[in-house]
C-alpha cells in the first residue's frame, strides 16, 4: 500500500515500455475508498480489470513487485485469459502459501555480514521473527531491503512514509485476503508466459521462493540477479531492465 512513485520508471524500462502505473486505491492520487475493508488484496482485483478496461487493451503485460505481485497473482487467477505476460518481482510468496523459514532468512542475511549496518539489522531481525519489533527494529533492517546502502538506496527509503497508507497497509494482508490453496489451482490455468525476477540478497522473497513461485504456472521462469536484493531495478538498473524487457518482447 505504497505509492506507485516508489516505482519511478522501473530502472528505466519507461524508456523501452509504456508504463501504466496503478496507485493502489488510498495511495497516491487514488483516493481513499468509503469502506476501509476494501483495502484488502482480493477487493482490489476488480480495479486491476477495471484499469485494462479503461486502457482498451484486449490483454496486458502486467508487473506486480512484493506485496504487489500478491494483487497480479490474484488477477492473473481470476482472469488468467487478459494476460499477454506477467511479470513477478521479488514477489511475496503469502497469496500462493510459500514460505521462507527463519534459518534460510539468516543464511541469506549473513552474506552482508561486515557491512557497517550489518550488526543492527541482524539483531532487530531478531526482534522482527520474535514478533517483537519495534519502529526502530524495522528502521535498522532498512538497509537489509537493498544491494547497496548508498544515496540512491537512503533516498528511496526516506520516500516510503509520504508514500505509504499505513491504515491501508495494516488491511491489505488481513484474514480472508489470500486462499492459497485455490489460488495454486487456480495458476494452473495461466496460459502466459511467467517471469519471477529475484534478487540474489533478498530476504524476503529469495531465489529458492522464486524457483518454487515460477514452478506453479505452465510456463514460468525465473531471473535471479547478482547483488540485488528487494529492489532490483535500483541495484542493478540494467540487469534488471535487460531481463524485464527481454521477457516482455
Amino acid at each position: 500500500m505504497r505509492a506507485g512513485a516508489y516505482l519511478d520508471d522501473l530502472g528505466g524500462l519507461g524508456a523501452q515500455r509504456l508504463l501504466a502505473v496503478l496507485d493502489a486505491r488510498g495511495t497516491g492520487d487514488s483516493e481513499a475508498p468509503g469502506d476501509p475493508a476494501t483495502y484488502r488484496c482480493d477487493r482490489q482485483v476488480e480495479d486491476v480489470e477495471a484499469l485494462r478496461k479503461h486502457l482498451g487493451l484486449e490483454r496486458l503485460d502486467l508487473l506486480g513487485h512484493s506485496a504487489g505481485a500478491s494483487l497480479a497473482v490474484l488477477y492473473a487467477a481470476r482472469y488468467p485469459g487478459r494476460l499477454r505476460r506477467l511479470a513477478l518481482v521479488a514477489p511475496s510468496p503469502r497469496a500462493v502459501g510459500l514460505q521462507l523459514p527463519v534459518a534460510d532468512r539468516r543464511r541469506i542475511m549473513e552474506r552482508r555480514a561486515g557491512a557497517p549496518w550489518f550488526d543492527d539489522a541482524a539483531a532487530a531481525y531478531e526482534a522482527i521473527a520474535a514478533r517483537t519489533a519495534t519502529s526502530a527494529d524495522w528502521a535498522a533492517m532498512a538497509p537489509m531491503y537493498y544491494g547497496r546502502w548508498d544515496e540512491a538506496a537512503r533516498r528511496h527509503q526516506a520516500a516510503e512514509p509520504g508514500q505509504r497508507n499505513g491504515a491501508a497497509a495494516r488491511v491489505y494482508n488481513s484474514a480472508g485476503a489470500f486462499e492459497p490453496e485455490r489460488t495454486r489451482d487456480a495458476l494452473g490455468a495461466v496460459e502466459a508466459p511467467v517471469l519471477v525476477l529475484a534478487g540474489e540478497l533478498d530476504w524476503i522473497a529469495s531465489p529458492a521462493v522464486a524457483g518454487e513461485f515460477a514452478a506453479l504456472f505452465p510456463d514460468g521462469r525465473v531471473v535471479v540477479l547478482p547483488g540485488a536484493a528487494h529492489y532490483p531495478w535500483l541495484d542493478d538498473a540494467p540487469a534488471f531492465v535487460s531481463a524485464v524487457a527481454g521477457f516482455l518482447a
